[in-house]
Parts: C-alpha cells; structure tokens; sequence
C-alpha cells in the first residue's frame, strides 16, 4: 500500500470513528501531543492549554505503567502492549513519554521533572526490557510484577515506587500502556489537579446512552446521560492516600474498579480533569487501525526503546 493510499484510508477511519463518537474534533487533531524527536513538534511549543494553567512541578510525581494485562479481546499472538503501533511496540508510546517527552518538556519549562517510573510486567518480559532501564540513571525505570487483579498490580507498583524514590514521591500517576494516546497537555492538567484536591482523573463526557439491565435482556433505566462522564488514565492520587485506601478495600472485602475508586472508598474528593476523546484504550484490533489513524494525523515518528 502506497503512503498516499494508507493516509487516504487513515482519514477514512478517523471520519467513520468520528460519526461513532459524535466526535467531530478528531479530524484536526489538538495542536498538543508530543516534545521531543519523536514529534514534529519541539518541547519548548508543546503546551498551549486551553485553561492556562501553569505547568506543574513533577519532583514529587512518579509513573506507575500497567503492561501486565493479557489482551484476550485482541485476539492477538502476543498481549496488546507489545502489539506494533506505527513501527513500535505500544507500551514503548508510554516509555518514550514518560522517560524522555515529559521531562524534556518540564526542564525546557523549568520545572522539576518526574524522577521515577515503574514498569509492572510480567517476569518474563522484564530480561528483554532490561537495556532501557540500564539506558538511565538507578532508579529512573524499575520494575514489578503484575498482580492477579489490577488492584494488586497498582499495588505492587506503588510499593516499589515508594521504595526507589525513598519517599521523595508523594503522588502515584497510574497509567495503561493500552492508551499510547495521552498528551503531555493531559498528564499537566491531571497531575496539576491531583496536587491541588488530592486525586484526580483524566476523563471525558460520556456521549452514548446508557442503558442500566439487571438480566442483560431487558431495559430497566436510562441512565442521565448529563452526570456520566468516560474516565480515562494517568490517575493521580497522594501515595498516603492510596494506601490508606488499598488497606480499607482489604479489610472491607471492597470491590473498585479503577484507582480512584480506592479514594471514593475513604470519602474524599476526586477532581475529574477534562481530557481529550483521542486518549483511547486499545481494547479491540478496531481500536488500533484509529490509533494508526491519529498518530497519522499528528505525524508523529515513535521511538523504539530497545533500538
């Protein structure tokens, strides 16, 4: 396929996934993504936030990346994060993120940068992603294994995000490497918010109607559409506060489902930070095809980590 061709049917896909989403904006994508080489954008012209808000110090911020999950609903050979995604695997959309965008972006800002991200993967795929940590400063990208649930892979990267930074970290941003999509814009606001209120989490109105079924065959409520909104990821929440709350889901036998339900466990505040309808999760072989259609659109070069 030609490079006229694949941008043709890019544009195609990006069109039909905005009549799905009611999203008309993804066409031209934000002016923000990236900073660094990998984009055609320099880090001194990535932020133009909509809400002026200043860029946040990040010293006391560190990553949790989640690369543990399976991917059954891929359907793929190999889990989703190392699916290719424009030449490269899409965990390393994150690594490069995390590691190299990001505190490009905040030294050119002068800010602190974020010091420390973890990589919660499975023990046999560590050996491989070895060189990239040997790439860096001790402690910058370290690693742990995934839990049985998510709760206890956030939990396993958290502890060992406590332990590498000696408590310098006061802040976990816990992201899926399946959303390769997340802009230095969003990581700003959301970690911005989260140091303000104590938690926050990326998220978007949500656009479909919702339907509620008990039995999974008939309708028993709609639900208002108005009040739901679509969370996304990093989610930012104080590290003391995480683990005050893993602790009250253990002893309580709680069920949550994402991280910032561990903070709605102890009744405290969750700020929603507005993110962009782009930062998908890659869940499904579709999910992919409008993944390689925005990275099109936004002419972005990844960069393969272990190259």
């Amino acid at each position: 396929m030609t490079s006229n061709m694949r941008s043709i049917l890019n544009l195609a896909i990006l069109a039909l996934w905005s009549l799905f989403t009611a999203n008309s904006f993804v066409l031209k994508p934000p002016s923000l993504h990236t900073g660094s080489s990998s984009s055609v954008l320099s880090a001194s012209q990535v932020l133009s936030s909509a809400d002026d808000k200043s860029v946040p110090e990040m010293g006391n911020v560190g990553f949790v990346l989640l690369a543990g999950g399976t991917g059954s609903r891929m359907k793929a050979s190999m889990p989703k994060q190392y699916l290719p995604l424009r030449g490269v695997p899409v965990l390393h959309h994150s690594l490069d993120l995390f590691l190299n965008r990001l505190p490009e972006f905040c030294n050119e800002k002068g800010v602190a940068p974020p010091d420390h991200v973890v990589l919660v993967m499975d023990p046999s795929y560590q050996p491989e992603y070895q060189p990239i940590a040997d790439k860096y400063p001790e402690g910058k990208l370290s690693f742990a294994n995934p839990g049985v649930e998510r709760q206890g892979s956030v939990e396993n990267g958290l502890n060992k995000l406590v332990e590498v930074s000696g408590g310098k970290v006061t802040f976990a941003a816990i992201h899926d490497s399946a959303r390769p999509l997340v802009t230095i814009e969003e990581i700003c606001n959301v970690v911005g918010d989260a140091q303000e209120n104590g938690a926050a989490v990326l998220g978007v109105p949500c656009k479909a109607t919702i339907k509620e079924s008990e039995d999974g065959a008939f309708v028993q409520r709609t639900i208002p559409r108005a009040r739901l909104w679509e969370v996304h990821t990093p989610q930012v929440v104080n590290i003391d506060t995480l683990l005050r709350g893993f602790r009250k889901v253990e002893e309580e036998n709680l069920e949550v489902t994402d991280d910032v339900s561990i903070v709605e466990a102890l009744g405290e505040p969750v700020k929603l930070t507005r993110g962009e309808y782009t930062n998908l999760k890659i869940t499904t072989p579709e999910d992919m095809d409008v993944a390689e259609a925005i990275l099109e659109e936004r002419k972005s070069s990844p960069v393969n980590m272990l190259a």
